[in-house]
């Protein structure tokens, strides 16, 4: 039965795809999938993602991400510190606005309230709020809810304000890259999130292939990023992903928690403009860079934004790690010191 609705969605994800394709909208592989699939599973079909299967494509961007750590860019590091000071106010403040709306506004227990206002992982905040009794199907559509909330506008304001082209190919074809880096490649992904996951360490998938690929990059073994048809691969994944979330949802839950989740969203992203504009206004960071490092989409999805247009991956990706980081240690602390 999995197999059947996972081949299902896969179809539909496809047809997502080629539908953007041939009508020249933008980030196909991405947005094609996602609105297709959330568009078929809001009207009751049975979807599903594709598992462990669609989490090895994740680790490609892991491996773009350090493919991108230099020597040069490891000599940058230091420079970052200031703008890093301003994740943990950044984490905090969303906590401090997103909780009283999740509790107050839209009447969720407390320990559910908590969890929907964490901007971190949306599978590690599914386990942890589990573990402390919150209520994991209002968990997932308000996380899932803001994730697709911010995908979908994200790349429509990097188009606007800095005209990237949205349809353009995010790297080299693979034609062009010699087999030996493929290969390379693809040993950093799937070692990296290997060994990451024995150790327990959280998003395995991204930062164990991100680590490995990083001292392969520094060692000049791998020497440039992962390929256009890659980077698709990892998008279509995604996007599917993202949409099939929303498999079975009720029209009660509609009016309720995805409601929540998309006021929530609007909420994150006016909590990120301030401090977008405040680290570009100062010049710690070029606007473009602070405006995907500060955006509180799932670090996937914005990885795969910053390869689309040409941002600083390592400044990007070392903010989404810092954010998620702060958010899986502290949570469940600051939690039991509420209770």
């Amino acid at each position: 039965m999995n197999l059947r609705r996972r081949l299902f969605t896969a179809c539909i994800a496809l047809l997502g795809a080629g539908t953007f394709l041939w009508l020249k909208l933008p980030l196909p592989f991405l947005l094609g999938p996602m609105f297709l699939c959330l568009a078929f599973a809001l009207g009751g079909a049975a979807m599903e993602g594709m598992g462990r299967l669609g989490t090895a494509f994740r680790t490609i961007l892991g491996v773009a991400a350090g493919a991108s750590i230099t020597p040069e860019a490891v000599a940058a590091i230091p420079g970052l510190a200031l703008s890093l000071l301003f994740v943990p106010v950044f984490v905090a403040t969303v906590a401090l606005v997103s909780f009283p709306l999740m509790r107050r506004g839209f009447g969720f227990d407390r320990v559910t309230s908590y969890y929907c206002a964490m901007p971190g992982g949306l599978q590690d905040l599914m386990v942890f709020g589990e573990q402390a009794g919150a209520n994991v199907r209002v968990l997932s559509l308000v996380h899932a809810t803001r994730i697709l909330l911010i995908v979908s506008m994200a790349p429509f304001l990097l188009n606007w304000f800095w005209q990237v082209d949205l349809l353009a190919r995010p790297g080299r074809p693979s034609a062009e890259l010699p087999p030996a880096q493929i290969g390379w490649m693809l040993f950093a992904g799937l070692a990296g999130w290997g060994i990451a996951q024995r150790l327990g360490v959280f998003g395995a998938s991204i930062i164990g292939p991100m680590v490995l690929a990083a001292g392969l990059s520094l060692t000049g073994v791998i020497t440039g990023r992962p390929p256009a048809e890659m980077i698709w691969a990892c998008q279509f994944f995604i996007g599917m992903a993202v949409g099939a979330k929303y498999a079975g949802v009720t029209w009660g839950e509609l009016r309720r928690v995805v409601l929540a989740g998309s006021v929530n969203g609007v909420l994150l992203a006016a909590v990120s403009a301030v401090f977008i504009l405040s680290v570009s206004a100062s010049g710690i960071a070029a606007p473009l860079d602070a405006f995907l490092a500060f955006l509180p989409g799932g670090q996937g999805e914005m990885v795969v934004l910053a390869i689309i247009a040409g941002a600083d991956l390592g400044y990007v990706v070392l903010h989404h790690i810092i954010r998620v980081a702060l958010v899986v240690t502290c949570a469940p602390l600051v939690l039991k010191r509420a209770r």
